[in-house]
């Protein structure tokens, strides 16, 4: 998702259209997501057409439909973005809440979604059942999807798509043979280490951290092949149901450690702040971060939640002019946003700060990378 909105981002168009749509992850709720989906874009058509060209704005629709006809709602989760140009249309089903509106300009609104991203602990639950694996992507207590054979993600895939089989004689936690033994450990190393296989190559496309849910003795053989422990967050022993339960059952599970993991952020955030600013690699002043950020200096960008700051932006001189009126002409209603956009388009992370720890002394550090 990050790698879809820092394309978007940078793509200028005349014009570059952004329709949200709330939607609904369950039946019978998101038997009304369709009716939502065609009233926004009736919105969408009347401004396209009263302030473009017919051919403009008939290309545009034409392209939207086309994506959106045949849409199943059936897999929809709590947003449906559309951004659409004469050129192309992306469809996105997010995680996320975000206002229902049609804006049309010469940039996507990404702003807002880079933002709510950002802020959310984006990871990897690997499911270690007896049976089989399971994979699924998780956005704080959100389940994103589970990962299934028919996947567009897995179809190219060089080790085994999700779920994984345990196809071994010797199925993990059966307590049918002596565990000692070591054609068994060499049986189950293999299950674990295909697992793994699977979950670093998908890895390597995203980078997100790994949760492990199982009982303990399935999770300690992962750890033992894991090519990469660094990336596990958190392991969780006590998740009933791994084999049959519902995605979001097994996300619901994993919440106490996430916020473990999100905790450990925080206490050590200001250690790397205070690191930084004794390596002189620290940026506090919003027009010094903001520059920073621009240039792509920013390694990590650690901000109070809730704060958003109007400024005048010169892109061009990469200048930042504080503002009192955020509705003003000229004026960016936040530029706080603009500066995550920088940081995570050139590669940095934004960890977002308690106000407890973060007060109003000190909202926003960045950590350069020189």
């Amino acid at each position: 998702m990050k790698s879809i909105l820092k394309e978007l981002r940078n793509k200028v168009a005349q014009p570059a259209v952004s329709i949200f749509v709330k939607t609904h992850r369950k039946h019978p709720d998101n038997e009304q997501d369709p009716i939502a989906l065609k009233n926004q874009l009736k919105v969408a058509e009347e401004r396209i057409s009263n302030e473009y060209d017919k051919t403009t704005a008939t290309t545009i629709l034409e392209k939207i439909h086309a994506k959106t006809d045949e849409l199943d709602h059936n897999y929809n989760l709590d947003t449906l973005a559309i951004f659409a140009s004469t050129e192309d249309v992306q469809v996105l089903r997010l995680p996320i809440d975000v206002k229902q509106r049609v804006i049309i300009d010469e940039r996507y609104a990404t702003r807002d979604l880079v933002r709510d991203m950002a802020s959310a602990v984006h990871y990897y639950t690997v499911v270690l059942g007896r049976d089989h694996a399971r994979l699924i992507e998780a956005s704080n207590d959100r389940v994103v999807k589970e990962f299934e054979h028919d996947d567009e993600a897995q179809k190219n895939m060089e080790n085994m798509p999700f779920p994984i089989e345990n196809n071994s004689p010797y199925k993990t936690g059966d307590g049918s043979s002596d565990r000692s033994s070591n054609k068994e450990n060499s049986y189950l190393t293999e299950y674990f280490n295909r697992i793994d296989k699977s979950v670093q190559e998908l890895w390597g496309e995203h980078q997100m951290p790994l949760v492990l849910v199982g009982d303990n003795r399935n999770i300690s053989y992962y750890q033992e092949v894991c090519d990469r422990p660094e990336n596990i967050i958190a392991s969780v022993s006590n998740v009933t149901d791994l084999e049959n339960g519902s995605a979001q059952h097994i996300v619901d599970g994993v919440q106490e450690a996430v916020e473990a993991y999100r905790t450990s952020l925080h206490e050590a955030a200001l250690g790397e702040i205070d690191k930084a600013r004794g390596a002189q690699m620290l940026r506090v002043d919003l027009q010094e971060v903001y520059r920073a950020a621009f240039q792509g200096a920013g390694e990590t960008l650690y901000l109070r939640k809730g704060y958003m700051q109007p400024a005048i932006i010169d892109e061009k001189a990469q200048t930042l002019q504080l503002a009192d009126d955020p509705a003003a002409e000229g004026v960016t209603d936040d530029a706080v946003s603009d500066i995550i956009e920088h940081v995570i388009h050139n590669g940095g992370k934004v960890v977002f700060m308690p106000q407890e720890i973060m007060g109003e002394d000190l909202p926003i550090a960045l950590v350069t990378r020189y």
